[in-house]
């Protein structure tokens, strides 16, 4: 009797045994009995080996598929995620479908209803239909294969079904072949002599698996290095994935490959429906496009001839998953591109330390460009001391004369603030009560224009107060300020200056951040507002300031990791200045001037801070030196998830390994999140390999204990938040 072991979309560590009485191979779906329901799985193993009496397990109910459903190289990169990330299997296998799969649907394309000739419509006389010049022109038009259904009504189809001339059949719709017709449309732009040198080093090694860092400094025309490098492997008929931060802070990007290529491109984002992204799914595997872009999850799309992958901003933090699988995007797309024995180009004008350590071992090739595309030159930068100053909405007066000078000129302007909102807190002038969000024990973000308070944790929303709950005082008084405020101010100082704020309340809606980017590339005096979603890939050829308003917070955070985030955030957003002919120039407004972090950004650029901070961290062994696990968990009454965090460190102090460093537990650096106290327990060890079989040991255990069921806990491999 053959035993099929099923993976389900349930958070637990096992596989369920079936009985399989019908033919079926490893990576098909398969509809189970589960407990009263039925259930959608995956086999991940056939044998006959099982652990419980053959007579007490049951038999499948359906095979969904007629073969894997995975393509042998996905299969095997989603095997080794399970292993690495120690999460449960079937809730990584059902991340890796799009959610029509996961419901059963049929993995082929479907049928569509198309209107033929009968045999007695083929050999219709026209001249029988002379009364009814419509019914006429629709079977010219059948016969002449000219057809288009929207010309005609539902009417005149059903007048000639009625007749037996014409009949609806279903056809499954024919494979698209792209590769005969491709062709790359001419481009006016000359490259430099690092960008074609960086061409030819992929090119002539894009038949096997490389790692190719492409570090470029704002401006350097990475994205053109991409084109050519992508026009070699599209003429060969292969195609591409390219993994983009978020797709929707990417539109120019986006726009210049469909113009470049006469080729399929499909995007892939959260904001298609679920029928979309089944179908570039299918595209994808049957190779009927060219390209892929998408976010993070695009990368378990399946492709019949992938020939290279490319992550571009590979230094982005969101490429790493925050919630329930926190899968690295940017780790596993190298892992698939040695699976699948092809290149992988990482491309970044600030690449995270942990990328440049591996080019520093020359575990990876560095491809460097170092001058700004075309005529452009590097921004000058500079730091304001604001000590002692006035600040109105967090901007003082020399840098509001220095706006002036720029929008005099016709020139724009960027200003940037990471915090959206009208102001972080509202406080109580009288008692000095805060209104804070009961479910995080953390202060409501002030939204104006909304006129509403809003938790930027949970995104609960309330009421703004029309009184203090604690005095019953009505003098509310916001706090701080935010990107929303920053607006409010601007509109007051330059009446008669355009300004967009771009930040996630203002281009949540489809097409809004088109709708903003096309005003700017308008050109003419402008100011532009907002959070990183203006750091992120943009082009302003018109914007000759970029004012950073308040980051003092980053160099002061206890998160070992907050200064790299900075310097990457800075660098970006720098290089929003100055892009084209026009001189740029970038002012930082700071509380502390003389910090050793901004003056070697400053005087010695993003290599050089890159340079000093891994010697700190290998002094330090920090990460890329250690490899680190954060352990979390999380309940309603603050006492169970300490306990069993302390029951983990307790077990792992017993295996007394003096490579292992523990730190907690200890509450998160958020307590407190959606009625739900979180803790966590850091693990830090020398080696990945030993750090590894200490989790697979440690899963065993837990699974054992009573603890385990009264809390939310989870296991974050390689944290990027500590």
């Amino acid at each position: 009797m053959l035993i099929a072991h099923i993976a389900l979309p349930v958070p637990l560590y096992q596989l369920y045994d079936y009985r399989l009485t019908q033919p079926a191979e490893v990576g098909m779906r398969v509809k189970v009995p589960f407990g009263k329901r039925d259930a959608i799985g995956v086999i991940v193993s056939i044998d006959q080996q099982t652990d419980v009496p053959i007579e007490c397990l049951k038999d499948i109910s359906e095979i969904i598929d007629n073969e894997p459903l995975f393509t042998p190289a996905v299969w095997q990169l989603l095997k080794w995620a399970v292993s690495y990330y120690h999460f449960p299997i079937g809730e990584v296998i059902f991340h890796a479908m799009p959610v029509l799969l996961r419901q059963g649907k049929q993995a082929s394309k479907t049928e569509i209803k198309q209107w033929q000739l009968t045999e007695l419509g083929k050999n219709c006389d026209l001249k029988s239909l002379s009364r009814s010049y419509k019914q006429q022109l629709l079977l010219t038009s059948l016969k002449n294969n000219t057809f288009s259904e929207n010309d005609f009504s539902a009417n005149i189809f059903h007048q000639l079904e009625k007749k037996q001339l014409i009949k609806q059949v279903s056809v499954t719709p024919d494979t698209v072949e792209w590769q005969s017709h491709f062709s790359t449309n001419p481009t006016s732009i000359r490259l430099n002599e690092e960008q074609t040198k960086a061409i030819a080093s992929v090119n002539q090694q894009n038949q096997q698996f490389n790692v190719f860092l492409l570090e470029g400094i704002t401006g350097s025309g990475k994205t053109e290095v991409y084109l050519n490098i992508l026009s070699d492997i599209l003429s060969a008929g292969k195609q591409a994935l390219i993994l983009v931060p978020e797709i929707g802070l990417t539109p120019q990007t986006i726009k210049r490959f469909k113009q470049r290529f006469n080729a399929p491109i499909d995007i892939l984002h959260s904001g298609l429906t679920d029928k979309q992204r089944f179908e570039v799914w299918l595209r994808s595997r049957s190779g009927e496009n060219a390209i892929v872009v998408g976010t993070r999850s695009a990368l378990f799309t399946p492709f019949k001839h992938l020939g290279m992958i490319i992550i571009d901003e590979e230094h982005d933090n969101s490429y790493k998953q925050q919630e329930g699988w926190r899968y690295h995007a940017r780790d596993l797309a190298i892992i698939r591109a040695k699976i699948e024995n092809i290149p992988i180009i990482l491309g970044s004008a600030t690449p995270s330390l942990e990328t440049l350590n591996n080019a520093q071992n020359q575990k990876y090739q560095l491809l460097q460009l170092t001058q700004r595309a075309g005529d452009a030159s590097l921004a000058q930068q500079s730091i304001l001391d604001i000590r002692g100053l006035v600040l109105c909405a967090g901007l003082s007066q020399p840098l509001i004369d220095q706006i002036k000078k720029h929008l005099s000129n016709n020139n724009q302007v960027m200003l940037f603030l990471n915090r959206r909102g009208f102001s972080p807190s509202i406080i109580c002038h009288d008692c000095g009560w805060i209104a804070e969000c009961p479910r995080c024990d953390m202060p409501y973000t002030y939204h104006q224009k909304q006129h509403k308070l809003i938790c930027h944790y949970c995104d609960t929303p309330r009421a703004l107060p029309h009184q203090c709950p604690k005095c019953g005082s009505t003098h509310l008084i916001p706090i701080g300020f935010g990107t929303e405020q920053l607006e409010k101010q601007l509109e007051i100082l330059f009446p008669n200056i355009k300004i967009s704020r771009i930040d996630r309340d203002t281009v949540s809606k489809k097409g809004a951040l088109d709708n903003y980017l096309k005003e700017i590339q308008q050109g003419g005096a402008h100011i532009l507002v907002g959070t990183q979603i203006l750091a992120k890939g943009h082009h302003f050829p018109d914007v000759t300031l970029v004012g950073i308003v308040d980051v003092d917070g980053a160099l002061f955070s206890s998160d070992f990791r907050a200064t790299e985030r900075f310097a990457q955030i800075y660098t970006q957003v720098s290089g929003r200045a100055g892009r084209e002919a026009k001189t740029g120039e970038v002012i930082l407004q700071t509380y502390h001037p003389d910090h050793p972090l901004l003056n070697v950004l400053l005087s010695k650029g993003y290599q050089e801070f890159a340079k000093f901070t891994l010697q700190e961290r290998r002094q330090t062994h920090l990460p890329p030196f250690s490899y680190q696990v954060m352990i979390r968990a999380a309940d309603r009454n603050n006492h169970h998830a300490p306990n069993f965090l302390q029951q983990i460190h307790d077990w792992l102090k017993s295996l007394d390994n003096h490579r292992l460093w523990q730190l907690g537990p200890m509450p998160s650096n958020h307590p407190k999140k959606a009625g739900y106290y979180r803790w966590q327990l850091l693990l830090q060890h020398t080696h990945r390999q030993q750090l590894q079989q200490i989790l697979d040991q440690l899963i065993i255990s837990i699974d054992k204990w009573g603890e385990t069921s009264k809390v939310r806990w989870s296991i974050d491999v390689d944290p990027i938040d500590n």
